[in-house]
């Protein structure tokens, strides 16, 4: 039977853990685009919201969760609460996507339709949940990660006619997150189940149609910034994948990371357990943090100076600066023969910054003695070094002592 009204308006479910889960319906009553037919029950997708806006680390961040599942079914907890519990941990505010299966009877552009939708929904209420509209990433798991692709890659592709208000703002995500993803319908590295299911049995065969959705080939200038994961061992989908996705984005000159880790089935969600795989969402935490996404745009500066150790020029050595503002971006520079410089666009975040040293001059010496130190004081056991990054500030010289 069709679902009642009530589940077309923002309503709130009760789950096992007695707190409250709130939902939203993604299309108004009677507006979806592309319905099944009409001897087929309609399935509305819907948004599980996880805002931070009253939390004391939101960050104004926000982030449009898609689970995995082979365009088949949802791999809606550890592809999706669990990542959006992850995000909540960081101030971010979550919206894991149930977008329309294949299973259901819904193909190609109905899943587009859905993801694009919830990239506007999201940024047409930022004033409502306090999210700033260009922080706003998509992150997505196999064939969500295809989706989530899309939505990195098609934001502008006109699949539906607007249907209210919220159409009326933008799809493009500001950063995207893929893990193990589908990307391409190539039958030689895609994932047979997925193309299947997105674009139906009837249509899967049509290459042209295939090609069209292989999001390697729909990467522009204007696609955001990315972060891939994927596992070499990785059988389900294979990682050349991702690494034609990443290759794209070299090729058009999209700023991209990518990680591949040897060991590791398909599928695995955040895997904290593991000592080696586990560590990929850390990464994740890192980049996020480079690319200013918990904080916003944040002022830097350029820098430059000397660096000694024990009276020598520091032969190789990174000075790390570490703003006093948590959520703004780490930044190191390196440290050459004595020298250091980064310009601006490079440069630490203006402000109060904790300075952490490390550095040789065994290069100098070719003393046995002389291994590399960490210092976050001139000298063991000093005053933790503060710097007050500052535009246009004169260079600075630092003389560390290892004794």
């Amino acid at each position: 039977m069709k679902l009642p009204i009530t589940l077309l308006l923002t309503v709130f479910v009760m789950t096992t853990s007695a707190w409250s889960q709130e939902t939203t319906s993604l299309w108004p009553e009677g507006k979806m685009p592309f319905p099944n037919s009409e001897d087929q029950e309609d399935v509305f997708p819907i948004l599980n919201l996880y805002p931070t806006q009253n939390a004391e680390s939101h960050t104004r961040a926000a982030v449009v969760v898609c689970p995995g599942g082979g365009y088949g079914g949802l791999a809606k907890d550890h592809e999706g609460h669990q990542i959006a519990e992850w995000y909540n941990e960081r101030g971010v505010s979550a919206f894991v996507l149930h977008y329309r299966l294949g299973s259901q009877g819904y193909h190609y552009p109905a899943e587009l339709a859905d993801v694009q939708r919830a990239i506007r929904w999201v940024r047409s209420n930022a004033e409502s949940y306090d999210i700033d509209p260009e922080r706003i990433a998509v992150m997505g798991f196999s064939a969500g990660g295809h989706l989530a692709s899309m939505a990195a890659t098609l934001f502008d592709r006109e699949v539906y006619d607007a249907v209210d208000e919220i159409d009326k703002a933008s799809a493009r995500p500001d950063l995207a997150v893929l893990c193990y993803p589908v990307i391409s319908m190539d039958s030689e590295i895609t994932h047979g189940g997925s193309r299947k299911n997105l674009l139906g049995p009837d249509k899967y065969q049509d290459e042209d149609l295939a090609v069209s959705v292989s999001s390697e080939k729909n990467v522009t200038s204007d696609t955001p910034p990315t972060f891939l994961f994927q596992t070499d061992e990785d059988s389900a989908v294979p990682a050349e994948n991702a690494v034609r996705f990443y290759l794209a984005l070299r090729e058009n000159g999209v700023p991209a990371e990518m990680h591949i880790y040897e060991k590791g089935p398909h599928g695995v969600g955040l895997y904290g357990g593991d000592p080696v795989l586990g560590t990929w969402s850390g990464l994740l935490d890192n980049w996020l943090r480079s690319r200013s996404f918990y904080s916003g745009p944040a002022s830097q500066a350029s820098v430059s100076g000397e660096v000694k150790l024990d009276g020598l020029p520091v032969s190789w050595g990174v000075l790390t600066f570490y703003p006093e503002e948590g959520s703004f971006p780490i930044v190191s520079v390196r440290v050459r023969r004595g020298k250091f410089s980064s310009p601006e666009s490079t440069g630490p975040v203006v402000g109060a910054s904790k300075l952490r040293f490390e550095g040789s001059i065994w290069e100098e010496t070719e003393d046995a003695e002389d291994k590399i130190v960490q210092l976050d004081s001139l000298k063991p056991g000093g005053e933790p070094l503060l710097v007050e990054v500052k535009p246009g500030m004169s260079p600075l010289r630092f003389e560390f002592s290892s004794k």
